[in-house]
């Protein structure tokens, strides 16, 4: 995960809020709050992890699939910026 040393405390601070948001829907179910609430704060805690996956995924893809050196219409490089679209369309 040598990639993702490069984007480490953007990656972490996305974990803080997480654990932030998680903490919330706890204080929430502990003190009864309606379903509603809970579901909405679970909701976006769910968007956040899906983020987190989608940030560490690509940075795989541009890392590891990649020639950072390649022309900008190498069809290799095209098509991991294609999967990368289409990784953000699902995941975010």
């Amino acid at each position: 995960m040598g990639h993702v040393a490069r984007e480490k405390q953007k990656l972490l601070n996305r974990i803080k809020r997480m654990r932030g948001q998680l903490e919330a829907i706890e204080r929430a179910v502990e003190a009864d709050a309606d379903c509603t609430r809970v579901l909405q704060q679970a909701t976006a805690c769910r968007g956040a992890l899906d983020g987190f996956i989608a940030e560490v995924i690509e940075d795989h893809i541009r890392d590891a699939m990649v020639d950072p050196d390649a022309d900008a219409q190498d069809p290799r490089r095209l098509a991991a910026e294609e999967l990368v679209a289409i990784l953000h369309a699902y995941l975010t």
